[in-house]
């Protein structure tokens, strides 16, 4: 007893004093990264889905550097494409990038196909997880060149080095979501805790590669969001993402969604610590957990502070709304505003994030980078 008394303490202290803004003496310097590799969900993704399913479900071959995208699940670009333009600068009228962005997620992901598998009817096969997708597929380009490129140029360039690469992983969405862990789809036998020990394998996978400097971003207020929020809070009824939604309990939804989040955002508070610390799993490894969670909810308690559109804050509300045709098609949409204000909106759709939230996730993930955002604890 005395033994496990002393290591929740210990564990305690280790969290308590990850709070601290990091020293300069740590790997936790912007400055110090050239290279942004992602992985996650379409919270993420950039065009790395479109890729599977404008081909026949194949995955782009090693070597295949994507293009940057302005039309992503977040009506423009994503979180990760406005952290690199917010690293770098104009210097003599040229635009001088501080960091390349290396990005793996894949809109659908969870994080593996044995817990939470989920069908993409497009390429009539599982979304790519995680685990078993985005994992490989960086391995596979570790030693590969850029596919058309003359002269032949490395695919990471520059070379990936401890502590000038920094890996983010979001993943969680799906995962809790519909057609996983919320309508009880998981594989049987299979618990939440179980997704989070794939976070950590995914860990083990990347860490075997020589990665150092992890940032893990938590779970976002998915029961604030229109797909999963009640009635009281404007919940979205039937929509293109979940047509049913009307034959369900909505305050039960929002419910075990809102207690799902905290308890998986608990585990990435405690767990990596443990890893870390304790159990040191990853020796040399430096760890920020960024509460993007936190992050998002205070964007939803204080919208002035963060929307900035010419139609005023909405954080019930979503941008981009689809209606069911004759044809049962979701595909009636249209731009609230006619599109006049996308800086309003916290959600672009009943799931995800604007492109304006995914502006301050961007901002606050530089902060993370930099050592001393209040929105992460470090380890």
């Amino acid at each position: 007893m005395f033994s496990i008394t002393l290591s929740l303490a210990t564990l305690v202290s280790y969290t308590v004093a990850a709070s601290l803004p990091r020293g300069a003496d740590t790997v936790w310097q912007a400055s110090n990264f050239n290279s942004l590799i992602t992985f996650g969900d379409s919270y993420t993704d950039e065009n790395r889905l479109n890729y599977f399913a404008s081909h026949n479900g194949s995955a782009p071959p090693a070597g295949t550097f994507l293009p940057e995208s302005f039309a992503t699940a977040s009506g423009g670009k994503t979180w990760p494409r406005y952290v690199v333009q917010y690293a770098g600068s104009n210097s003599a009228n040229e635009w001088d990038p501080k960091l390349t962005l290396y990005n793996y997620a894949v809109s659908g992901a969870v994080c593996s196909n044995e817990i939470t598998p989920r069908t993409f009817p497009a390429i009539k096969a599982n979304f790519p997880s995680v685990l078993e997708y985005e994992l490989p597929a960086f391995l596979a380009d570790l030693p590969s060149t850029r596919n058309n490129t003359t002269p032949t140029t490395a695919y990471f360039t520059p070379p990936l080095a401890p502590t000038s690469a920094a890996y983010a992983l979001w993943i969680g969405t799906n995962d809790l979501g519909i057609w996983a862990f919320l309508t009880n789809s998981q594989v049987p036998g299979t618990t939440i805790p179980d997704y989070m020990s794939c976070v950590f394998s995914v860990l083990d996978g990347l860490y075997a590669s020589g990665a150092r400097a992890f940032v893990l971003m938590n779970a976002a207020p998915l029961h604030l969001a229109p797909l999963y929020a009640n009635a009281t809070l404007h919940g979205a009824g039937s929509n293109q993402y979940w047509p049913l939604k009307n034959a369900t309990n909505a305050t039960q939804v929002a419910e075990t969604m809102h207690e799902a989040v905290a308890n998986v955002n608990a585990l990435y508070r405690y767990r990596t610590p443990y890893e870390a610390l304790v159990a040191k799993r990853y020796p040399g490894a430096s760890f920020a957990v960024f509460d993007v969670g936190g992050l998002l909810e205070d964007v939803y308690t204080h919208p002035n502070e963060y929307l900035n559109g010419t139609e005023g804050a909405d954080v019930q509300g979503f941008e981009h709304r689809c209606s069911e045709g004759e044809d049962g098609m979701w595909d009636r949409c249209e731009l609230a505003f006619g599109g006049g204000s996308p800086d309003s909106f916290m959600w672009y759709d009943e799931l995800h994030p604007s492109t304006q939230t995914d502006r301050v996730i961007a901002r606050e993930f530089l902060g993370v980078l930099d050592g001393g955002s209040r929105w992460a604890e470090y380890w």
